[in-house]
């Protein structure tokens, strides 16, 4: 069992709310640790922008069962009355993710009986907010989450078992279902890439000279999101299309695979890059006289649609329908791979001496 920063976070501000709350004296310590629980979040940013709205939902608990808790007392039927009402309010301000604190500042304040309601209200409400901002201070001092290396080895992983399978599948070599397994997996896994790259983004700078440089990053790693992702859509058009591959003349299928190769090999090496691994003048080689450029790719597959055409017999039917739908593929991928390789070289250039220790030693 692997536990997580953020597990170790949580236990730490339940920890540190319970003691705050023990050493102000403050009565039913454990609504600040359960508040400290729903506080929690896993970037600095998004835990700043959740203070805000829990200081919202609190008040507005906070005074939905104050109200209630005057007028009507503290009847089971009213609690339940004064839930739904916060319900509301809290839906209809777009609140919903600080429904749970409010629900339980709700349920704190009015199973208080007594003359002095008002007062333990109140004290309530002061012992839930000691609980979210103990939260804060967690995660503001307690392993702040470094989500660029994090991010990057989840792209150079998932790209790794795509390239894997694309080689597999563009020479037939791949099971078919265990493909399109992979390839569900996959597409799950670029879900959560996208909700990292989100958490990078969050990430404040607080100095001028790294907010241009992070700025830049962004772009870099948008890109690669993006690349990935054409990627995925040629393996995804490989795999739909494995049986009509199979059938193409075997001139087509060289072709087809010594490109792949090339581009495949050329993603591997473009992350290297990136990690300061390769020198930004390599991309040099993607020019060799030998390689052939995009259009002529496409005029080579036409001159061969047309010569295994007229070769074609009665019996045999050659249809290039499915075979342009994987050149295109393959020729979006490549411009994206081109692109790519255009800002890592531009950012290595301009930003030569910005260092990333952890991301250059922790990876090949």
């Amino acid at each position: 069992m692997k536990l997580g920063a953020r597990v170790l976070k949580t236990g730490v501000a339940i920890v540190f709310a319970l003691f705050l709350a023990e050493l102000l004296n403050v009565p039913s310590p454990v609504f600040a640790g359960i508040a400290a629980v729903f506080a929690i979040q896993p970037s600095i940013y998004r835990s700043y922008l959740t203070i805000i709205e829990q200081v919202q939902a609190n008040l507005i608990g906070a005074t939905v069962a104050v109200i209630f808790g005057l007028i009507f007392g503290h009847h089971i039927v009213a609690v339940g009355i004064a839930a739904i009402i916060v319900l509301g309010i809290m839906m209809k301000l777009k609140l919903e993710k600080s429904i749970s604190l409010a629900l339980v500042t709700v349920i704190a304040i009015m199973e208080v009986p007594g003359d002095d309601f008002l007062t333990f209200g109140f004290i309530r409400f002061g012992t839930v907010m000691l609980g979210v901002f103990a939260a804060f201070i967690v995660n503001l001092v307690f392993l702040p989450p470094k989500y660029e290396i994090k991010l990057f080895k989840k792209i150079n992983v998932v790209q790794d078992d795509i390239i894997r399978w694309t080689r597999l599948a563009v020479r037939q070599a791949s099971e078919h279902t265990s493909t399109k397994i992979t390839i569900t997996k996959l597409q799950s896994r670029l879900n959560e890439l996208d909700t990292m790259y989100d958490f990078f983004k969050e990430e404040r700078s607080y100095f001028k000279n790294i907010k241009y440089v992070k700025a830049r990053k962004l772009v870099i790693y948008r890109q690669m999101l993006i690349t990935t992702k054409k990627s995925l859509e040629l393996l995804m058009r490989l795999h739909k299309h494995e049986n009509e591959l199979g059938n193409l003349p075997v001139q087509f299928q060289i072709i087809i695979q010594e490109r792949l190769d090339f581009l495949l090999t050329y993603h591997e090496q473009l992350l290297l890059k990136y990690t300061g691994k390769l020198r930004p003048e390599h991309s040099k080689w993607t020019r060799h006289e030998e390689y052939l450029q995009g259009s002529e790719l496409m005029e080579q597959f036409i001159k061969q649609i047309v010569t295994a055409q007229e070769e074609a017999t009665d019996d045999e039917q050659f249809s290039s329908y499915h075979l342009l739908y994987i050149l295109s593929r393959i020729l979006d991928y490549e411009e994206n791979l081109e692109h790519l390789d255009t800002l890592i070289v531009s950012y290595r250039s301009y930003h030569s001496e910005e260092k990333n220790l952890d991301l250059e030693s922790d990876f090949y």
